[in-house]
């Protein structure tokens, strides 16, 4: 298959959870709807079901979702809700719930209220002081309390044979989005803003290794083209998520290449592998929640180092970017209270930034793209 050929099936793979979900049910298999984030989908694959992403989209208004929830929610959790009300969705055969901020913890409860005659919701509480064996411990219950739902609608045990197997096609999958990234940077010619965020979307919605396979043919086309001499903007991304096309296109716009991201539905999604060869796997999967690192939403017990803000400051000076786009996700209270650390570490390091505030609701991106604009002019004047 052409390198054109594989980047539009994936990107129709982005842009079609629904019709992919038709087509699960309609091949007899279970699909259980995962929220953000850090829930352990190997569980899923391992119990022989199809796990899917719900991050909210940019195609609807909230509207049935609004009786459940506080007005100051993120658009995120709110059109999770609306697409499982308004019948987009509610073909799942369960949900996962993670309580991983102070919005997922009490909108959990508001799924569960709202899908109780339709579908199991699965609650996940993560530890935040998860590095200690009390903290592996009880990671270790949370998750095996999800393994017992998903026993329960699968109609069959999940063998620790199961889940090994899965926690190596996972491994797999991440090590394939860490090199289509790097990948996506020295060919930002073909691989655009728009393209680059369908491509790492579609593996919320299909089966990892169906996934992977199709990426590992994009990587070895990608592979086999020469290195190309960008000449305009590098900038690396950061937020919470940033996949609306009519957004992206503005750097495209403006000559601006994406070279890296921490982006939390991106490449935070694949950083940490989870450990292979575990007596336990289900330790293994406590282990890679604790291996996780620089995430403005995990306890840092040496946050006042601002090791985040660095770490963030580090990765653009290696992806030999310019400049960092903030992509801030209105009413996100964690993102919110770690700016000024975060701009702080960019100004000491001395890379330019921009803030652009979103949501999931926006259809005019007038001022975004402006900002945009002079953004890129900066970078090309420095």
């Amino acid at each position: 298959m052409s390198l054109d050929a594989i980047l539009n099936e994936l990107v129709k793979d982005s842009q079609s959870p629904k019709q992919l979900l038709q087509q699960y049910k309609a091949e007899g298999k279970k699909v259980i709807g995962v929220l953000p984030y850090y829930a352990p989908e190997e569980l899923v694959y391992a119990a022989g079901m199809v796990p899917m992403g719900i991050w909210g989209t940019n195609t609807k208004t909230i509207s049935r979702a609004r009786e459940y929830c506080a007005t100051f929610y993120c658009t995120i959790a709110q059109l999770a809700l609306e697409m499982l009300l308004d019948g987009t969705m509610d073909q799942l055969d369960g949900i996962i719930t993670p309580t991983i901020c102070d919005t997922l913890r009490p909108m959990s409860q508001n799924f569960r209220v709202a899908m109780s005659d339709k579908m199991p919701v699965i609650f996940l509480a993560h530890p935040q002081n998860r590095f200690d064996a009390n903290g592996l411990q009880f990671c270790v219950s949370q998750y095996t309390n999800v393994k017992k739902e998903l026993e329960k609608i699968s109609g069959a045990p999940i063998t620790d044979e199961a889940l090994e197997n899965a926690i190596k096609v996972y491994n797999k999958s991440r090590a394939a989005r860490r090199k289509f990234v790097k990948l996506a940077a020295d060919h930002a010619d073909v691989i655009t803003a728009t393209r680059r965020s369908a491509v790492l979307k579609a593996a919320w919605f299909l089966p990892k290794d169906v996934y992977t396979a199709k990426l590992e043919e994009l990587n070895a086309e990608l592979e086999a083209l020469p290195v190309c001499v960008w000449n305009g903007p590098k900038v690396v991304t950061s937020g919470i998520i940033c996949d609306n096309p009519n957004l992206l296109s503005a750097f495209e716009e403006n000559g601006i290449a994406i070279v890296a991201d921490d982006v939390a539905h991106e490449s935070r999604a694949f950083r940490t592998d989870v450990p292979e060869g575990e007596a336990d796997p289900m330790l293994a999967l406590a282990k890679q929640f604790a291996a996780i690192d620089y995430d403005v939403l995990l306890y840092d017990p040496q946050s006042a180092k601002n090791r985040r803000g660095e770490f963030v400051a580090r990765l653009v000076k290696d992806s030999g970017a310019q400049g960092l786009v903030l992509f801030m996700q209105q009413f996100c209270d964690p993102e919110e209270m770690e700016y000024p650390y975060l701009k702080k570490a960019l100004d000491d390091a001395g890379i330019p930034h921009i803030k652009i505030g979103i949501d999931q609701q926006m259809r005019d991106f007038g001022q975004a793209r402006t900002a945009l604009q002079a953004f890129a002019d900066v970078l090309s004047m420095s």
